[in-house]
């Protein structure tokens, strides 16, 4: 049961759903110097819901080391972080200038919540133009 999909209308009156663009990780690329570039997929118009992180989230977080300006992003379908067996270094989401003061370009950080329809995710702040 997508119990987001429920409840996502009423909260979305008071907390609007934001069309971004994610850029989903698939990899990297290695040049001659051994050096690596991440590369995306690039996914242009996802709906989703940003958020303060809870309590819970941000200890989880502090006990990670993750540090950073963080939000918490809901949105129908699924993201990631790091996944080193997959070799993909966590998805950007790009948001439209001006959403947040603090800059547009989100790197998931963790998946706190993942279900067949929805996710939750910790994202932390990027410098812009990642």
């Amino acid at each position: 049961m997508n119990l987001h999909g429920i409840v996502s209308a009423a909260i979305g009156t008071v907390n609007p759903f934001v069309t971004a663009r994610l850029k989903r990780s698939s990899g990297y690329t290695t040049a001659a110097d051994g050096t690596r570039t991440p590369s995306f997929v690039d996914v242009p118009s996802v709906s989703l819901q940003a958020q303060s992180l809870t309590y819970n989230d941000l200890q989880l977080l502090d006990g990670l080391n993750i540090q950073g300006v963080r939000r918490a992003v809901y949105l129908n379908g699924s993201a990631l972080g790091v996944v080193r067996e997959l070799q993909v270094g966590g998805d950007l989401f790009v948001f439209p200038a001006g959403t947040f003061p603090e800059g547009d370009t989100w790197l998931v950080a963790l998946v706190l919540e993942s279900w067949p329809d929805w996710c939750k995710c910790a994202v932390t702040l990027q410098m812009d133009g990642a």
